[in-house]
């Protein structure tokens, strides 16, 4: 509240986004002039709408204005935004450049800025950028860096650009990065049974929310699919998806008309939804802060919550060595199949389900039950396509009503003609006016083909005289 720089330590799900935003509302000079006073910079385009959503409460009150700045959307909404003045600016590294070069965004009057998140922007690639921006920014400011480790890029950062910060940790030093109120289950898990068994664990006695985490987008689509084929309310969130249709599951798990999100770790950080009961891992995670980050999303604050790791017989010595780093006592995954008895007892299982979720329980409304936003139903414009045939329009673009009135108008009769010839001659060329006897009729519509055997010796000779003297014959029969 000072206004010293601070580097804040703590646990997922520990309230570090309160923990930054109160101090930085209380030192704004309201009402502003439209120029930012606050920034706020965040790995992911989901962390920077949540950061944005629990400011906005915060200072709904003191009348403060705030903008998300993040990609996958058009540039004109922010810059309009940004022109309208605005008091605390939340964004992500990329969106955030691009808008300062263009000079939309102006950060000389900036006076507190905050970098959320700070080691996955290091994984992310994202600390050149960081450097860019702290550059742009008055060195009179207050910065304050929160990050759930502290690796040595992240320390070297802190001491560039940051003068005499406060370490804070929000835990005792030898406390779990892990929230004791989170059952953890380790199982080994064939591949091609891991959908039926997530699917009688989402049937479990008292779920609410679920997360399910896979380590490429393609199965992320291919389980969500599957997961609504078997009935369930599930939506999908990775980086394949479009921005608006990201941000729809999104609100659509928040508001409850989906209670499965599957998604990679774009969701993994910060992503705070109240009621999600389990966390499930599709594989095992990559290291042990994954690990940490994903089942992080339940048991917050103070609540309880499952965690489910489904390890491949490949990936052992993987989790090996996260639970050996995080101190689980876990090193061996428990040989799991859909149908094991200590899965439903683990779980609380009723051990009449089956892969499908019953037509009784299926009361969410699902996906499509979300409505679009208006920014993103204008970004879709209706493309209409004309189809050519032979370099001319075989279908107009009239309206429905107008092409059932008028199939002729729209669809003009082919005037493209095929030609059959045989011999190197027209077959269907017309008949002459008058013909002058029906032979010569006969010939001039379809040539004779004149054809030539080749024998040894005299053989060709005897058969063009056979053939002179059939012409003859029929000269003579023609007199």
């Amino acid at each position: 509240m000072s206004g010293e720089d601070l580097i804040g330590q703590a646990r997922t799900g520990t309230g570090k986004t309160l923990g930054f935003g109160v101090p930085l509302l209380h030192r704004l000079q309201l009402p502003g002039d439209g120029t930012p006073q606050a920034l706020v910079v965040v790995p992911t385009r989901e962390l920077c709408l949540q950061v944005t959503r629990d400011l906005t409460d915060a200072g709904k009150h003191l009348g403060v204005r705030t903008v998300a700045v993040y990609g996958g959307r058009p540039y004109e909404e922010q810059i309009s935004a940004l022109r309208n003045g605005v008091d605390v600016v939340v964004g992500t590294p990329g969106r955030l450049l691009d808008l300062a070069e263009q000079r939309h965004l102006v950060l000389g009057k900036v006076r507190g800025l905050v970098l959320d998140e700070a080691d996955e922007m290091l994984d992310l690639g994202f600390l050149p950028d960081i450097e860019r921006i702290l550059r742009m920014v008055p060195e009179q400011r207050q910065t304050m860096l929160f990050s759930a480790t502290m690796p040595g890029p992240i320390l070297t950062l802190a001491r560039t650009f940051m003068t005499r910060p406060t370490h804070i940790r929000a835990e005792q030093a030898d406390e779990s990065a892990i929230h004791e109120r989170t059952r953890q289950f380790i199982y080994r898990a064939h591949a091609m049974d891991k959908t039926e068994l997530i699917a009688k664990a989402l049937q479990a006695e008292g779920r609410g929310l679920a997360m399910i985490f896979s380590r490429t987008k393609r199965q992320a689509q291919k389980l969500a699919d599957e997961l609504t084929e078997r009935g369930f309310a599930a939506g999908a969130v990775h980086g394949d998806l479009g921005q608006g249709a990201r941000e729809k599951a999104l609100r659509a798990f928040r508001s409850g008309k989906v209670d499965i999100l599957v998604a990679t770790d774009v969701a993994a950080r910060g992503i705070d939804v109240a009621g999600v009961t389990h966390v499930i891992n599709l594989q095992c995670p990559d290291d042990e802060k994954t690990y940490v980050h994903r089942i992080g999303r339940t048991g917050r604050a103070g609540r309880e919550g499952v965690a489910i790791t489904l390890v491949d017989w490949d990936e052992e010595p993987r989790w090996k060595l996260i639970s050996d780093t995080l101190g689980l006592d876990k090193p061996q995954p428990v040989e799991t199949y859909s149908t094991s008895p200590h899965l439903f007892t683990d779980l609380d299982i009723p051990t009449d389900v089956t892969g499908r979720l019953p037509l009784s329980k299926r009361t969410r409304e699902g996906l499509d039950a979300e409505p679009e936003t208006q920014g993103e139903a204008a970004k879709r414009p209706r493309r209409n396509r004309r189809r050519t045939r032979g370099g001319k329009e075989s279908r107009g673009e009239a309206e429905a009503g107008a092409r059932q009135d008028s199939d002729a108008e729209t669809r003009p009769a082919r005037t493209r003609q095929r030609r059959r010839t045989r011999g190197g001659a027209e077959t269907s060329a017309p008949a002459p006016e008058a013909p002058a006897a029906g032979g010569e009729a006969d010939a001039g519509e379809r040539p004779r083909r004149r054809r030539r055997r080749r024998r040894s010796g005299g053989g060709e000779q005897a058969g063009e005289a056979g053939g002179s003297a059939r012409s003859g014959n029929a000269e003579g029969g023609a007199a």
